[in-house]
């Protein structure tokens, strides 16, 4: 079965231009989707395979909108997250993204009604987020646009993160919020 997954994301990688670093493994197939900037560094592992985290969803996805960018670190764990760029995610070295993460950059919808009602809603909300080397994001969080994850920092299973986090911090809750200093 291997086979057949690394066929078919080797497929998706070659039709989405997708530039892929040295000794990528991903268990299961990915989701590709949107004609935007991918980039995934060296020694990058991928869970995308319903059965091999019970913590997780079901595939991985990495998704852009309108031209958007995912960079991926080298030394970068994820499963089964979710990942969608209008403008750019930035996952930086030896990050850990634990299952079921969702990573926003954007609205998807305008948060105005008007707009919103529009046939093109072309009044959403975006900006770039950045993870930074080191920082561990807990199982089924979500990561909302115009956020910074600091070097080091955790962020605890199931958080929903709407500002940055500080270098070494560990933040949790929904919203989340400052917990303790990182060991």
């Amino acid at each position: 079965m291997r086979i057949f997954d690394t066929l078919w994301n080797r497929l998706l990688f070659a039709y989405y231009k997708v530039s892929v670093g040295k000794n990528f493994v991903c268990d299961g197939r990915l989701v590709i989707q949107g004609k935007g900037r991918y980039q995934i560094g060296n020694d990058v592992h991928i869970i995308s395979k319903e059965f091999l985290n019970p913590v997780g969803g079901n595939r991985t996805v990495l998704q852009t909108l309108d031209g958007g960018t995912i960079e991926i670190g080298d030394h970068v764990g994820m499963s089964h997250a979710i990942l969608c760029a209008r403008e750019k995610i930035r996952i930086e070295d030896n990050v850990l993204i634990g299952g079921g993460v969702k990573i926003f950059d954007n609205d998807f919808h305008s948060v105005e009604y008007e707009y919103r009602m529009e046939k093109k809603d072309t009044h959403i909300r975006k900006g770039e987020i950045v993870i930074k080397e080191g920082a561990f994001i807990g199982a089924h969080s979500i990561i909302l646009k115009k956020v910074v994850i600091g070097r080091r920092a955790v962020v605890g299973a199931g958080s929903v993160v709407t500002k940055s986090i500080p270098d070494g911090e560990v933040w949790a809750g929904n919203p989340a919020k400052f917990v303790r200093m990182a060991e």
